[in-house]
């Protein structure tokens, strides 16, 4: 199955200079200082902590200071488009953390830290929930997502949310990644008129352009790690249940999952250790009871020392460029004590067909309940309703691509069919038992590594997505854990190198990814640039 299929699920000469006036406006804007002289904006959790903790920055200076960047980066000058909403109470939140701060009412390590989260994720607050489309305008959830009560109870601040492509990109057979009817196209900070691929776009571009200090994406098939690759910063995709689907616009149950997008390992591995928990609603979460650990105790620099790691050479290939740069990355895993090991993942071309035909199956008793359970009150109550809707409006919906997945996944017949079924059981054992586990298991390996993906692809309403490579795939199949980094730049365009594991594995694969971050510190800050800059 072609990766447009499902999840991954018009910039003119003026963009070079509004992008120089955005840059022009942001560094006249106010904002802290760390002690190399750049902005608080760019620093991670542990540096804005220290930075609150000495009475130098306060949660509510420094939300005021992404509301302005925001203001400067993505709704003026370059225009990323990242940010579907804001949070209207987010500034007085941000005081009532700091008063806790001063009263020595810590709520955990990410106490009073500004995180924007994907607009699929219900909020029982001023926002809307919407999955970007615009049957769903103005609708609020009644009751918050458990990832939303979460980051509620460790003390972060919801600065809003981010733009997606609609309905997490399950929409049309040849869609445009990053745009929504409600949202419009999300940019790419390292090339305007590139492709921040999907869905997650929103928190992938948002996280690369320090619009606030963490972001969340959902993934059902590489709408973490793809957008995280190509916007340059780090993913993780975890293990089914390991962070509840309660409350998240669904696709499919069998491999929708909630996790992290930031600028480094660590700061993805502080917001998993936030997120991750035990849901009464969520029957997946049983699971990972007792499975759920402190995630920062993983982030060692030996992390990679005496690990036995597979190259995935199946998942090469369909760039030399990016082949080569990942060539150079690999003796990084073996200079930090890694074992490198060539391998090929067994079967992946035993479940392409079958999971779409999962997908399919599950979208739409899965999205009717959503709307059943958190927006009653809706004007669309089923997927006929949707559909509908996107007909009647189809000047604002439909003028790019149609809604090919929404029409069949109406025609599918349920979840006890016997179809669905089999096809269920063909995924998880070709990418479990019989793919993943089974390359573990025979050439005793801790994880398996490949590129992450291809570059971000020009974006084209004509003919529509156009992926490169993709290591996706297995591990969302299977819903095993999946962590993209950092690995350098192809014609300055973001590459990501991954790092995936059998379930429950993130604590190893943190400490991997850590490692190999720390050693490598590929990542750069992007330039907002009109364009990327090839020579003929």
């Amino acid at each position: 199955m072609k990766r447009r299929d499902f999840v991954r699920l018009g910039v003119g000469a003026g963009v070079a200079a509004g992008a120089a006036a955005g840059m022009a406006q942001v560094a006249s804007a106010a904002t802290s200082k760390n002690a190399a002289g750049s902005s608080i904006l760019d620093a991670g959790v542990q540096e804005q902590q220290a930075q609150m903790a000495a009475g130098k920055l306060s949660s509510k200076s420094l939300v005021r200071q992404y509301l302005a960047r925001i203001a400067a980066i993505d709704k003026a000058g370059p225009r990323i488009n990242a940010v579907i909403e804001l949070n209207p109470d987010a500034v007085a939140i941000a005081e009532e953390r700091d008063r806790e701060r001063k009263a020595g009412k810590l709520r955990g390590p990410l106490h009073g830290i500004p995180v924007l989260i994907k607009d699929n994720i219900a909020t029982a607050d001023k926002m809307s929930t919407t999955a970007g489309s615009l049957a769903l305008a103005g609708v609020r959830a009644g009751k918050d997502a458990f990832v939303a009560q979460k980051l509620r109870e460790a003390g972060v601040i919801i600065l809003g949310k981010t733009n997606l492509s609609e309905w997490a990109n399950m929409r049309s057979t040849h869609s445009v990644s990053g745009w929504s009817g409600r949202g419009g196209q999300t940019r790419n900070p390292y090339a305007l008129d590139r492709n921040t691929s999907g869905s997650s776009a929103g928190s992938g571009a948002a996280a690369a352009a320090s619009l606030a200090t963490l972001t969340i994406g959902t993934e059902t098939d590489g709408s973490i790690v793809s957008p995280s690759s190509t916007c340059g910063i780090v993913g993780i995709k975890p293990t089914l249940g390991l962070v509840s689907r309660s409350g998240i616009i669904p696709i499919a149950h069998s491999q929708d999952t909630a996790g992290p997008m930031t600028r480094s390992v660590a700061d993805a591995a502080l917001l998993l250790g936030a997120i991750a928990g035990v849901d009464a609603d969520d029957a997946a979460t049983r699971d990972a009871q007792g499975k759920a650990t402190d995630y920062a105790a993983a982030l060692r620099t030996d992390g990679l020392k005496g690990k036995r790691i597979g190259v995935a050479r199946n998942f090469f290939g369909s760039s030399p460029a990016i082949d080569a740069l990942i060539e150079k990355e690999l003796a990084v895993l073996k200079a930090q004590g890694a074992t490198l090991v060539d391998v090929e993942v067994p079967n992946v071309d035993k479940y392409g067909d079958s999971e779409l035909e999962v997908l399919l199956a599950e979208f739409r008793p899965d999205l009717e309940a959503w709307l059943r359970d958190y927006a009653p009150h809706a004007p669309v109550k089923s997927m006929a309703d949707i559909i509908a809707f996107n007909e009647k409006n189809a000047g604002r919906e439909l003028q790019h691509f149609g809604q090919e997945h929404l029409v069949a996944a109406q025609k599918k017949p349920g979840l006890d069919d016997k179809t669905y079924r089999e096809a269920l059981a063909n995924n998880h054992r070709y990418a479990r038992e019989e793919g993943i586990d089974k390359v573990l298991k025979d050439e005793k390996l801790d994880a398996l590594v490949a590129p992450t993906g291809g570059t971000a692809w020009l974006t084209d309403y004509i003919n529509g997505d156009h992926y490169g490579g993709s290591f996706s795939s297995p591990a969302a199949v299977a819903g095993y854990p999946h962590i993209t980094v950092p690995a350098g730049y192809v014609a300055g365009l973001p590459v990501g190198i991954s790092f995936v594991g059998t379930a429950w594995t993130e604590a190893s694969l943190i400490g991997m990814a850590y490692a190999y971050e720390q050693a490598s510190r590929r990542r750069r800050a992007p330039g907002f640039p009109a364009s990327v800059n090839v020579k003929a």
